[in-house]
């Protein structure tokens, strides 16, 4: 027996022996409804089954459970000591046990008048005086004053990153995106092939170009290798050290290799060690978005997910929407066996969300061992994609209704959009609200009675390739309006879900180790590639941190390759 089973999980492995079907769990609802004649301690499933905060709506209704299951749940939680977990992490504890560091992406949005201790420190200060350099140089960008080296303002700015540094910002920016305020283009490469890049060059202008490197570490070969094609492509223009004095602005926790890079200390923003990559959007990574959007708004972003944090702190477990969220995560995982998770947005502004989540949630959660390092021998993080509601309902909504794969979905909408625009937007919206509803019935209940009988009596047998099985479990998450403060509280919902999450399987979500031998091997390969063409001798060997391997001691397979490679 693993140390995570405790009386509540072992009573949740028995209750996930029983078949629970959302036709049955619907109807069972409306018997006693109807019964008790509306009585006070009648049980109403969709009433019970729901939770507001911060400007989000969840209903979580269409789950495959019952009010047994829930109160489980919720005995699991206070089993696993959710509660001082939840204040370990917002205090500051070193809750990356792995790293012996701290977690405090949630202090990044704590208000000026708040304090935060760390090693004697109130680090809320440091916090708002970066956000104050920030908000500075934002102003200069959008304010005409930041040249390039002919003199000219900047129109572009281009945001080299990767992973947490690219997902965050290029999320926000495209889900705010009617807020821009200003003409000035923001774009994002972090592709580290140069696609992206060589693509975007031919139609920037170098007078009026801005570079944002960011990388918490500076050393991170992906973003680095952007953006020394990028100084490159400057210096053909103009001297070094002016491209990177007019050009180039710096975020991260090394100042010294900013520094050593070529980066003026004037030109950077810090990090901390503190702040995990997945989670620094609240941080100067989200620099190229205070750049389009303003700093108030920002600063809203900001405040909508320090509103979250406060609700995931304070409230009892039943209503708090993070613990809801983990909990469920939790059962259909680890439970019910269900490894596929999708999530949903019927909103084209959160078409980059799903990516986010994926690297939140499986870089996150992505692990087998405990936080004693011991292995674990029950499931953890499911796979988790997602697209745009539209668009998923022509790709792969097919396996879900019809597949023999089980599935649980995240469907989000807005209630309110196009207030003051035209009719037929309005009835856009409404069509895209009625398909996100609709599906989620259909997921849940699959061909309704009526329909069945229909179908039935027009093709005289059962047509089994137009029946729909259902009882697959989402929630719908609905947020009043799109707006810098809801999509702060979504991301901190969700960043704190994955917290509940790892705190009932006892796992990490703070580290990454999985994704460091990938990127160790690789130098050792590319080394070993030049080797193999002597006109790339003038490439740069990185031999300085990667790992010394004759390649005598590369696979079979990899030996193949390089050779294919070699003799084309």
């Amino acid at each position: 027996m693993t140390q995570s089973v405790t009386t509540a999980w072992q009573r949740l492995t028995e209750l996930a022996t029983h078949p629970y079907s959302l036709t049955d769990l619907f109807a069972k609802d409306s018997e006693v409804t109807s019964n008790t004649n509306h009585a006070a301690n009648a049980w109403n499933r969709v009433e019970e089954f729901q939770a507001s905060a911060c400007g989000i709506h969840l209903d979580y209704s269409k789950q495959l459970i019952d009010q047994q299951v829930w109160h489980t749940l919720l005995e699991l939680a206070e089993e696993k000591n959710l509660t001082d977990k939840i204040a370990a992490m917002l205090s500051g504890e070193a809750v990356n046990v792995s790293e012996k560091r701290p977690a405090l992406h949630t202090a990044l949005r704590l208000p000026t008048d708040a304090t935060l201790e760390l090693e004697g420190v109130n680090i809320v200060k440091d916090i708002h005086d970066t956000l104050d350099k920030m908000e500075d140089m934002v102003e200069q960008i959008r304010g005409k004053l930041w040249r390039g080296f002919a003199g000219d303002a900047i129109t572009d700015v281009v945001n080299l990153g990767v992973g947490g540094s690219d997902l965050g910002p290029l999320m926000a920016s495209t889900a705010l995106s009617g807020l821009a305020t200003t003409d000035i283009q923001v774009h994002f490469v972090s592709n580290m092939d140069g696609g992206q890049l060589e693509l975007l060059l031919k139609h920037l202008n170098p007078k009026t170009t801005l570079f944002i490197i960011a990388s918490k570490s500076f050393s991170t070969l992906d973003t680095l290798s952007n953006a020394q094609t990028a100084l490159a492509w400057l210096e053909t223009f103009t001297s070094r050290q002016t491209a990177l004095r007019r050009h180039f602005i710096g975020l991260s926790a090394n100042s010294q290799k900013m520094m050593e890079w070529g980066v003026p200390t004037t030109n950077q923003l810090t990090l901390w060690y503190w702040v995990g990559g997945r989670f620094s959007l609240w941080s100067a990574i989200g620099f190229a978005v205070a750049i389009q959007i303003g700093m108030k708004h920002f600063k809203a972003l900001l405040a909508g997910a320090n509103a979250m944090d406060e609700h995931f702190a304070i409230t009892a477990f039943h209503k708090n929407l993070p613990v809801i969220l983990g909990l469920i995560g939790v059962w259909n995982s680890t439970f019910l066996g269900i490894n596929a998770h999708t999530v949903l947005p019927y909103d084209g502004r959160l078409k980059y969300l799903p990516s986010y989540l994926t690297q939140l949630e499986m870089e996150s959660n992505g692990k087998s061992v405990d936080t004693q390092g011991r292995p674990i021998d029950y499931a953890t993080c499911p796979i988790l994609w997602g697209e745009v509601g539209s668009n998923a309902q022509h790709a792969f909504y097919q396996l879900l209704h019809q597949g023999t794969q089980q599935v649980s979905c995240d469907f989000i909408a807005s209630i309110h959009r196009y207030e003051i625009a035209s009719k037929g937007l309005k009835e856009q919206h409404l069509l895209s609200l009625a398909n996100c509803i609709a599906q989620s019935r259909v997921l849940a209940f699959g061909n309704l009675p009526q329909e069945q009988a229909n179908i039935s009596k027009s093709a005289k047998t059962i047509d089994h390739s137009r029946q729909y099985r259902g009882n697959q479990p989402s929630s719908t998450l609905l947020l009043n309006e799109l707006t810098p403060q809801t999509l702060g509280a979504l991301v901190a919902l969700y960043e704190h879900k994955v917290y509940v999450m790892a705190s009932i399987w006892d796992i990490n979500p703070f580290d990454q180790w999985g994704v460091e031998m990938g990127k160790k091997v690789a130098l050792d390969v590319y080394d070993a590639l030049l080797d193999e063409f002597s006109h790339s001798s003038n490439l740069p060997r990185l031999q300085s941190i990667a790992i010394q391997t004759n390649k005598t001691d590369f696979d079979a397979s990899t030996l193949a390759l390089l050779t294919q490679i070699s003799q084309r």
